[in-house]
């Protein structure tokens, strides 16, 4: 099981603010893939995702047991 949180307008996309994926490991890109077709509009090509708090690489293995952040790019000023 891997745990998957969202934040900011992630988490208005997908109406939560975590949920559970049922997979032993994946790539940080094979869970961008997941969340662009689960949620459309959710653009992974601008999201940054970080697996047990820190700041993983599209090629990085996630693993069962570990937790992911979606992080949405940050604007302000």
């Amino acid at each position: 099981m891997i745990k998957v949180n969202y934040f900011a307008r992630l988490r208005e996309l997908t109406g939560k603010g975590e949920e559970t994926l049922d997979r032993n490991s994946m790539t940080v890109a094979e869970l961008l893939d997941w969340a662009e077709k689960t949620y459309p509009g959710f653009g992974a090509d601008n999201v940054q995702v970080a697996v047990n708090e820190e700041y993983a690489l599209k090629d990085d293995v996630i693993k069962s047991g570990d937790v992911c952040a979606f992080i949405p790019p940050v604007s302000g000023g």
